[in-house]
């Protein structure tokens, strides 16, 4: 078992859409207990891979209300955006819904300072009583969350106690997790760098690729974090063709993993525009892919 108050193996869920476009909250449901089900041991709502920025904050808030009923897990709200006023207030109001947590993005496209990263995440986390797991994701927001700014916000706010770092530099998630040690835990942000993150200490994933292949993340993670790394290397292995499908420039994430839920069963629908709806190429090699897993259906 984890000390981790997250658990191990988190999903980073789709949104459900219906046929119009809409929220389809039964389906999102639906959805969180399938995940449990096979391998999740919490969920992270209306992130990236959710479309949170597609979601209006009411769409947020009834999302996450759904997804709390549903499941018994720890439940994780993506509640911040680029104006930190609007990602203070939501972050406020869904501390309210019964979640376990808060995911804080970095703030994308206003590009701002390490200082004003600092300020944001810290006004963020100064708004509710709920432990706070900061998101570092460069590809996305155009700024990495330095290091040192990390281990200022630990420092400075007791509930900022998780990072999920999907910036790819393991040097320095090492150099946090080593000088923070158990008052952080940090979890990969890539699917694709779970060994290796697990290797320096993380905790787990936040990961896309567990919708359709939660139980042999699961096992891999446990694998590694057991010290079993013979094992954990051939489930890596396994896991290698998920990780390779669920985004590319063609198709990028949750394209792939919306596909992926279509082809087991799950009423996920498509996604909204920018992402749009997936082609054929992609729902094929999805229903190939899940196939060739033998992932449940739902």
């Amino acid at each position: 078992m984890t000390s981790a108050r997250f658990g191990r193996v988190l999903t980073a869920m789709v949104t459900p859409f219906d046929a119009t476009g809409a929220l389809n909250l039964v389906a999102a449901a639906e959805l969180a207990r399938y995940l449990v089900a096979h391998g999740s041991d919490a969920l992270v709502v209306a992130g990236s891979t959710g479309e949170g920025t597609a979601l209006s904050d009411e769409e947020k808030l009834a999302l996450l209300e759904a997804v709390v009923a549903a499941v018994s897990v720890p439940v994780l709200a993506g509640t911040t955006g680029s104006d930190t006023r609007r990602s203070v207030e939501l972050t406020a109001r869904a501390s309210q819904l019964g979640i376990a947590g808060i995911l804080a993005t970095t703030p994308a496209y206003a590009r701002p300072s390490q200082a004003g990263i600092a300020a944001h995440l810290g006004a963020v986390a100064a708004a509710t009583p709920l432990p706070v797991m900061l998101y570092d994701i460069p590809s996305r927001t155009g700024r990495k969350i330095a290091a040192t700014t990390t281990i200022e916000l630990v420092g400075s706010h007791a509930n900022v106690v998780a990072l999920k770092d999907a910036s790819a530099d393991l040097p320095s998630a090492a150099h946090v997790k080593a000088v923070l040690g158990s008052r952080l835990d940090l979890y990969s942000g890539d699917d694709a760098l779970t060994l290796p993150f697990m290797a320096i200490g993380a905790e787990g994933i936040v990961s896309v690729a567990a919708h359709w292949a939660g139980e042999q993340f699961a096992a891999m993670v446990a694998a590694a974090a057991a010290g079993r790394w013979d094992e954990a290397r051939r489930l890596n292995e396994v896991l290698a063709p998920s990780c390779a499908f669920e985004s590319s420039e063609a198709h990028p994430n949750p394209v792939p993993a919306k596909a992926a839920m279509r082809a087991l069963g799950l009423d996920v629908g498509q996604c909204r525009l920018p992402l749009g709806e997936a082609d054929a190429q992609i729902d094929g090699r999805a229903r190939a892919l899940v196939g060739e897993l033998g992932a449940p259906r739902g």
